[in-house]
């Protein structure tokens, strides 16, 4: 091999290496990757069983049912009055009561009515509505608060 064959087998070698580290770091970028949704954009069945999204909320009133162990069923709804059917197991946050705000993470079951979280968020303070919630009930016109600081 000549100089000039070496110089571009290596560049081509490092370009190489570059362009498949950029492919794997897009590829786990891809899998991680979240969408929120609220209750009534789920009423079109848009979102197939299996896929990884974020649901937020309200906890439904009177619909928290502790089975055994961790596990707990409870809905979330939004003013619009779409509910969804949630199940988790694990420990809730010591915040996490019904009307109140609500973050879950996790997927639809195969039947497609049962959400099963893995994550489970709740607000912090009296006035504080996770931040993809507040927007959301803003664009509905449904944002009930008179102060908007978060």
């Amino acid at each position: 091999m000549t100089r000039k064959q070496k110089r571009l087998a290596i560049i081509g070698g490092g370009m190489s290496f570059i362009l498949a580290a950029v492919l794997l770091v897009l590829f786990a970028f891809g899998q991680s990757v979240a969408y929120f949704y609220m209750p009534s954009d789920l009423a079109s069945g848009s979102v197939r069983p299996g896929t990884r999204i974020r649901l937020g909320g309200l906890v439904g009133e009177g619909s928290i049912k502790r089975g055994g162990g961790t596990d707990v069923d409870f809905t979330v709804t939004d003013p619009g009055g779409a509910v969804v059917q949630v199940r988790y197991a694990g420990i809730l946050p010591d915040l996490f009561r019904e009307g109140q705000g609500v973050v879950t993470e996790g997927h639809f079951e195969a039947d497609g009515q049962l959400f099963s979280a893995d994550t489970v968020l709740a607000k912090h303070d009296e006035r504080y509505v996770p931040k993809e919630v507040a927007e959301r009930l803003k664009e509905q016109g449904l944002w009930q608060h008179g102060d908007s600081k978060q």
